[in-house]
């Protein structure tokens, strides 16, 4: 018998006056002792992007390792592995532009997320900020992302963000209604300095996203399906 549970489900990508311009579909395992890997497909019409992603986080929701790889107007751009410990991350890829590469950055603190551009990846924030939750606007610590661009088109590669340009803040509990269902959620944000708020609305303690919504892209991103074991 398998010692881990699983769920599923789709989100949509809508943009403002035009309606589905992509989505995503994920699959994830919770293992007995809390890690858990995601499988994310992201599909974008309008960028004509498509993104694959595998991350693994531990028990207390901090990054493991990661794979991405990124597709543009049907063409590679690029395929990375990640690897972070405690007070580290690295990665070693290959991209058309650069062909093959290795980065490796050292943390003076425990590193805190890593942004792989799956709206489910950004939603599990929120159990990043529940670790934190004394404080009603935390910063995350060293954080990573595989792209600075908004739709993560570029690398994928290992880029550290200044986490003093990322906080996020809690909202409170709001129920809301999306294809998927009717959903008590915890809404947050992330606040991006220079950047309108990316307001997200999270389900359970597995932290599903419901709903994200960021007027920077003119996109509401919301839950169509979810199944399996749900927590």
């Amino acid at each position: 018998h398998m010692q881990h549970r699983s769920y599923q489900g789709k989100v949509l990508y809508l943009s403002d006056g035009q309606g589905e311009m992509g989505r995503e579909i994920f699959y994830v395992t919770v293992h007995s002792d809390g890690t858990r890997t995601m499988r994310a497909t992201c599909e974008m019409d309008d960028d004509h992007l498509l993104r694959d992603v595998v991350m693994t986080v531990d028990g207390h929701w901090y990054p493991v390792d990661a794979f991405v790889r990124l597709t543009i107007d049907e063409k590679f751009v690029g395929s990375t592995w990640y690897n972070f410990t405690d007070y580290s991350a690295e990665c070693h890829g290959f991209t058309a532009a650069d062909g093959r590469f290795d980065q490796h950055f050292v943390a003076d603190k425990k590193i805190g997320f890593f942004g792989a551009h799956p709206v489910h990846g950004d939603a599990w924030g929120l159990a990043r900020w529940k670790r934190d939750k004394e404080k009603a606007v935390s910063e995350l610590g060293p954080i990573f992302s595989t792209s600075h661009l908004p739709n993560g088109g570029s690398g994928p590669k290992l880029e550290q963000t200044d986490h003093s340009l990322l906080r996020h803040k809690y909202i409170g509990r709001e129920e809301i209604s999306v294809p998927a269902g009717n959903f008590e959620t915890e809404h947050f944000q992330f606040l991006v300095k220079d950047y309108p708020p990316i307001d997200i609305w999270a389900l359970g303690s597995d932290c599903i996203p419901a709903r994200l919504r960021w007027d920077l892209l003119n996109q509401t991103y919301d839950l169509v399906e979810l199944s399996g074991d749900i927590q």
